[in-house]
């Protein structure tokens, strides 16, 4: 086992110490055994990675940390023969010591990353990060956990209906007269285990039957919400209707959910430099985002995928954490595929959903960038993903401004609020000031107060 021991400026030791335990970090000394360590170990692995710090003391309130380490590499020993039959060092654990001139002894540094199998502690369990604890996985929390780590995917369960519901729908008959080659539903179906024994599976219900909410209900329908707000939560008040549910199997699904989405969107009109106009996301964007969200989603979740459309952004939730190794940092460029057999299947119907296989959210980043938008940004939440495809520009607030300058006489802070996305008027009014302070802009004669506004300044030359 080769573990390297480096050494870090004072200023890096500054940082290590003022460091909170949280969702991605811990800290602690030397004196705790390493089968506690191995829970939290263990929890990074089965989250989202993190880092482990053995050799930092806590200060009576928690805070206030102090640098004391091992006296030598030897005496972490004990710490990394546990360690090391657990969580082998290699791609996904790295152990290293850390030192500096003025601190006393080597802090162990174990940095984590999230692991495509479920990582068991000492005492045989396995547990999961949860802000700065480190929680111990029951059996339920167990059976998520693997589909969540993509060992198991609820989409290969079978369901206890006829094979009639998926074998004599229109759905697959439809499927079958448009396939190459052309054949019997059952025997097909069989081939491609969507039938096993005398039950359909979850996939072959979702893909092939007309109405598979009937046999899944409140776990494979689309919501699609319309807030007239760009407040960060939509209530009840400024719905503009009651939600549209849309059902039918996966295929169908994708095409209604975004062609609504794209008609409900157009009637959202945005302040712009030339006036009132209509809002404009990439088809490209909208598609292949609720597409992912559909065909990646995790179905054992008893919950819908949601579509929240607001004045100035949309908001797409899928039910499931990100499934094996996929992080929100890594999901542009790694592959994993929770349902493997909707992906596969789903992209043999006419002009499938996923017609570039593994490239969908890039094509959707893409998308966004050629309209000069910013990027969609995605989070993961405890039992889902949200994608929230905004409609603000790349452009800086200041390039905004002057751009809107050019057509219009003079622009407030209300107008540079709606134009930008910023929430606050402190923080516009702050960008008024930089221009003012480079010669961009002056303030508006006799317009004082609320009525503020700015108009540009005009070169004599």
């Amino acid at each position: 086992m080769s573990i390297q021991k480096i050494s870090l400026a004072k200023n890096q030791i500054h940082k290590i110490l003022q460091l909170e335990e949280g969702h991605f970090s811990d800290l602690k000394s030397i004196e705790i055994s390493p089968a506690k360590l191995t829970k939290a170990i263990s929890a990074f692995a089965n989250a989202d990675g993190g880092e482990l710090y053995v050799g930092v003391d806590e200060g009576p309130n928690g805070s206030n940390h102090s640098w004391r380490g091992f006296t030598n590499m030897e005496a972490a020993n004990g710490h990394l023969q546990v360690f090391e039959e657990l969580f082998p060092l290699g791609g996904d654990f790295l152990y290293e010591f850390m030192q500096c001139d003025d601190q006393p002894g080597l802090v162990l540094h174990v940095i984590i990353q999230k692991t495509k199998e479920i990582k068991y502690a000492s005492d045989g369990k396995a547990y999961v990060r949860r802000g700065s604890q480190s929680l111990p996985v029951g059996p339920e929390g167990l059976e998520r956990l693997r589909r969540n780590k993509g060992i198991t995917s609820f989409e290969s369960e079978t369901v206890p209906v006829p094979t009639e519901i998926i074998t004599n729908s229109l759905t697959v008959i439809d499927f079958m007269l448009s396939s190459v080659p052309t054949g019997e539903p059952e025997p097909w179906l069989r081939k491609q285990m969507m039938i096993v024994g005398d039950k359909p599976t979850v996939a072959g219900v979702l893909l092939y039957s007309d109405e598979p909410q009937a046999v899944l209900p409140k776990r494979c329908a689309i919501k699609i919400y319309r807030y007239k707000t760009t407040d960060p939560e939509g209530s009840r008040e400024n719905l503009a209707f009651d939600p549209l549910t849309v059902e039918g199997s996966l295929y169908e699904q994708i095409k209604t959910a975004v062609s609504t989405t794209s008609e409900l969107i157009e009637e959202v009109k945005v302040l712009g430099p030339e006036g009132l106009t209509s809002i404009k996301y990439p088809f490209e964007t909208l598609h292949e985002i609720i597409t992912n969200a559909v065909i990646h989603r995790d179905y054992g979740t008893a919950d819908d995928v949601h579509v929240r459309i607001f004045d100035n952004r949309v908001e797409v939730e899928s039910p499931g954490r990100l499934p094996a190794h996929i992080t929100t940092r890594n999901i542009l460029k790694e592959r994993f595929s929770r349902n493997g057999a909707i992906v596969r299947l789903i992209n043999k119907f006419p002009d499938p959903p996923n017609k570039d296989v593994g490239e969908g959210l890039a094509t959707a980043f893409a998308a966004m960038k050629k309209l000069k938008l910013k990027d969609p940004v995605i989070e993961e939440r405890d039992n889902s993903v949200l994608v929230n495809i905004r409609h603000e520009r790349l452009g800086s607030p200041e390039e905004i401004i002057m751009q809107y300058l050019e057509s219009h006489e003079e622009i407030n802070n209300r107008t540079v609020r709606a134009l930008t996305g910023i929430g606050s008027e402190n923080k516009v009014k702050t960008i008024f000031l930089r221009l003012m302070d480079a010669g961009q802009i002056e303030r508006v004669p006799g317009k004082r107060g609320s009525a503020s506004a700015y108009r540009r300044i005009i070169d004599p030359a």
